[in-house]
C-alpha cells in the first residue's frame, strides 16, 4: 500500500510550480496589479477583487473571507481534493511522479478509509438495484405518491433496504468481515447474542455524500409506523454529522456558483424541492444547525435561509438557530428566517403554490436583525419600564456575542431606540465587560465618553508645584469635552478600527500617519494592529497588503494579528465620508488619548513627589497642547 509522500518531494514540487498557473483558470478577473495578482475570490461572493496572489512568495490571501495558503491548499479548497490528491494534481502539472515512503501506520489508516468508502459505494449501488425489484413495491408506491421522478431519484441515488436481518451482511460478506461492516455503519453488533444484523431494514435509503460525491453515510425512512421515522448512520471515520449537510454535493454539482442555501428539515424536503427546480436546499442530519455548518455554508454562499414550520416547535428551532448564527454572522453575509404556514412543509407547499410563489417566499424571508427584535418584542411589554429592562438585559448580551461589524453596531443602536435609553445607561446595568472591556489605569479611571479623568477636577491646590495658571484653561477644555455627544463604550475599538480600515482600503494614506511608536503607548483595543500596520506600510513604499500577509504569516509575533486584521477589514467607511478625513480624525483622537494618559500620570506623580525638570517641562507641554487641541 502506498505510504506517506516525502516532504522533500513536496518542497521540490512547490518550488517548481507557479501558483499563478494554478489559480489563473479558477479565479474571475484575475490580472496583475503591481508585483502581485488580484481577482474575485472563488471562496465567497464579492463584487470588487480582494483575492491577492503573491508570485514571489507563492502565496494567496483573501481580505474578504480570510482564505489563504499555497498552491496545495488552494486546490484542496477550490477543487475539493484531499491533500494527496492535490499533490498528485500539481505533480501532473509539473510532469513529476509522486514517490511514497513506507509507512505502515499511515498506510493502514488510508487502506481502512478507502475500504470504508468502497463498501459504502457498494451499499449505495445495492440499495438502488433493490428499489427496482418487485419486493420493493411499497417503496416504489411511496416515492410515486410523493411525486418523485426517476430523474430526481437517480440524481440523489435513492434506494431501498429490503426487510430481513442480513441482506446487506450477505451481500458484502465477500468484501469485508462483519466488524469492518459495523465500523462502516452498515451493521449492528448485538453483544448479548454476539451476532451482527443489518442496520437498515425495510426503509427508503438516502445516501449522504461528501463534497466529492463519495457516500459517507445513509439516512433511511421507514415505510410503516415504526419508530424512529428516520434513521441515520452512526458516527464513523467517514461521517461526522455535526459538519455534514445532506444535499450539499447535489446543490454544488447542479450550480457552480450558488448564491444561497435553504436549510430545511429532512431528506424528502431537499429531494422534493429539487424535483420542482429548487436545487439549493440542504438538511442537517438529525442535529440542529451547528456553528460548523454555518461557517462551512458561508464559505460557499453569501446567504443562508432557515426554513421552519410555523408551529411552536418551528419557533423553538428558529430561536436555537438564531443563537447559533449571531456569533458567526458577518456584514458581507446574511441569514434569513422563513416560516411556513402552519401544517405545511416545503414539499406540500411547493406543490400547492409552485416554484415561483415558493421562491418569492424565500426572497422575502425575514432578515436576522428583524427576526431578532420581533421575537424579543413579542416576549416583553415595551410599554412598561420593567419590560424594557428585561428586553435590554436579554438583547444586549446576545448582540455582544456578534463579531465586530456594522450590523452589530446598528442593532445596539436599535436597542437604544426601542428602550429610549442611551447605551451608557444600559451598560451601567448589564455586564458587558467581556464584550466591551473598560480601560482603566492602576490609579485613576478614564472615561472615554468625555475624555476626562476622575481626580483632577480641582488642580493647583494639591500640587507641589503651582499649575493653577492652567486651571481655568483646563476646566474650559473639560467642559468642551463633556459637551460632546457621549460615545458608545466600543468607541476605543472603533477609533482603531476606523484608522485600520482606512489604511487597508487606502494604503497610500500611510503618508499622513505619525510614526508607529507614537501610538504604541495608547491604551486602546487593536492599537498594536494599527501600530504594526503603520510601521509595515511606512517601511517600504513597495509594500502592499499582499506582501504584508505573507511577511506576517511567517512571523510568530505578527501572525496572530492577521486574524484581527481580517476581522477589522470588514469595517466599512461610508461612501459619504472622506477616508483621509476619517483617518486623520481617528489618529488625532488616539494621540490625544495618549497625551491624556501621560498627563494623568504626571499629575498624579506631582501630587506625591516633586517632578524632575524634564517632567515639569513635559507636563507644561501637555497642558498647553491640550488647549491647542481644543
Amino acid at each position: 500500500m502506498a505510504g506517506k509522500i516525502p516532504q522533500q518531494f513536496i518542497d521540490d514540487l512547490l518550488a517548481r510550480i507557479n501558483i499563478t498557473d494554478v489559480v489563473e483558470g479558477r479565479v474571475d478577473k484575475f490580472k496583475r496589479t503591481g508585483k502581485n495578482y488580484s481577482g474575485l475570490c472563488p471562496f465567497h461572493k464579492e463584487k470588487t477583487p480582494s483575492f491577492s496572489v503573491n508570485p514571489e512568495k507563492q502565496f494567496y490571501y483573501c481580505f474578504g473571507c480570510g482564505a489563504g495558503g499555497n498552491a496545495v491548499s488552494f486546490l484542496m479548497e477550490h477543487d475539493r481534493l484531499s491533500f494527496p490528491e492535490a499533490i498528485e494534481e500539481l505533480a501532473k502539472l509539473a510532469g513529476m511522479e509522486v514517490p511514497r515512503e513506507a509507512g505502515q501506520v499511515n498506510a493502514a489508516k488510508e487502506l481502512h478509509l478507502k475500504q470504508q468508502y468502497s463498501l459504502l459505494d457498494l451499499a449505495t449501488n445495492y440499495y438502488q438495484r433493490r428499489l427496482q425489484q418487485a419486493d420493493a413495491s411499497n417503496a416504489q408506491q411511496y416515492l410515486a405518491k410523493r411525486g418523485l421522478s426517476q430523474q430526481v431519484i437517480d440524481e440523489f441515488a435513492i434506494g431501498y433496504a429490503p426487510g430481513g436481518w442480513d441482506n446487506m451482511q450477505q451481500h458484502l460478506s465477500s468484501k469485508a468481515d462483519n466488524q469492518t461492516l459495523e465500523q462502516s455503519g452498515l451493521l449492528i453488533h448485538n453483544e448479548e447474542k454476539d451476532r451482527y444484523y443489518d442496520r437498515f431494514r425495510d426503509r427508503i435509503m438516502f445516501p449522504i455524500r461528501d463534497v466529492r460525491g463519495r457516500t459517507i453515510a445513509f439516512g433511511g425512512r421507514v415505510l410503516t409506523d415504526e419508530k424512529p421515522k428516520y434513521l441515520n448512520s452512526p458516527e464513523t471515520d467517514t461521517f461526522h454529522k455535526s459538519r455534514e449537510l445532506y444535499g450539499l454535493y447535489e446543490a454544488r454539482k447542479n450550480q457552480n456558483k450558488l448564491q444561497r442555501l435553504l436549510i430545511v428539515e429532512g431528506y424528502m424536503d431537499v429531494v422534493s424541492l429539487a424535483q420542482f427546480g429548487i436545487h439549493y436546499a440542504v438538511a442537517t442530519l438529525g442535529t440542529a444547525t451547528s456553528r460548523q455548518h454555518l461557517e462551512r455554508m458561508h464559505k460557499i454562499v453569501p446567504e443562508v435561509v432557515f426554513c421552519f414550520d410555523g408551529d411552536a416547535a418551528g419557533r423553538q428551532a428558529a430561536a436555537r438557530a438564531l443563537d447559533t448564527t449571531l456569533p458567526v454572522i458577518q456584514d458581507e453575509k446574511s441569514a434569513k428566517f422563513l416560516f411556513l404556514p402552519e401544517g405545511e412543509d416545503p414539499d406540500t407547499l411547493i406543490r400547492k403554490e409552485g416554484i415561483e410563489a415558493f421562491e418569492q417566499r424565500i426572497a422575502s424571508a425575514t432578515n436576522l436583525s428583524d427576526y431578532f427584535f420581533r421575537s424579543l418584542q413579542e416576549e416583553h411589554d415595551l410599554n412598561s419600564m420593567d419590560g424594557r429592562a428585561r428586553f435590554s438585559s436579554e438583547a444586549i448580551p446576545k448582540i455582544n456575542e456578534m463579531p465586530p461589524s456594522i450590523l452589530r453596531q446598528m442593532m445596539l443602536d436599535r436597542v437604544c431606540e426601542i428602550t429610549g435609553l442611551e447605551i451608557s445607561q444600559l451598560n451601567s446595568v448589564i455586564n458587558l465587560q467581556q464584550a466591551t472591556p473598560a480601560t482603566t489605569s492602576p490609579v485613576t479611571e478614564y472615561y472615554p465618553e468625555a475624555n476626562s479623568y476622575d481626580g483632577y477636577d480641582s488642580v493647583g491646590d494639591n500640587y507641589q508645584d503651582d499649575y493653577s495658571q492652567f486651571d481655568d484653561n483646563r476646566k474650559q477644555r473639560k467642559k468642551r469635552k463633556q459637551e460632546r455627544k457621549p460615545l458608545p463604550p466600543a468607541t476605543q475599538q472603533d477609533l482603531c478600527n476606523k484608522a485600520i480600515s482606512s489604511l487597508i482600503h487606502y494604503p497610500e494614506l500611510v503618508a499622513e500617519t505619525p510614526e508607529h511608536s507614537d501610538l504604541s503607548s495608547v491604551n486602546a483595543p487593536n492599537i498594536r494592529v494599527l501600530s504594526e500596520l503603520i510601521r509595515y506600510l511606512r517601511s517600504n513604499q513597495q509594500n502592499s497588503l499582499g506582501t504584508l500577509v505573507v511577511d506576517w504569516l511567517h512571523d510568530p509575533e505578527l501572525s496572530p494579528l492577521l486574524m484581527q486584521l481580517n476581522q477589522i477589514s470588514h469595517y466599512a467607511v461610508p461612501d459619504e465620508i472622506d477616508p483621509a478625513a476619517e483617518l486623520r480624525d481617528a489618529l488625532q483622537r488616539l494621540l490625544e488619548r495618549r497625551n491624556d494618559g501621560e498627563l494623568d500620570q504626571l499629575l498624579k506623580k506631582n501630587r506625591q513627589s516633586p517632578l524632575s525638570s524634564e517632567e515639569k517641562a513635559r507636563l507644561q507641554q501637555l497642558l498647553l497642547s491640550g488647549q491647542n487641541l481644543h
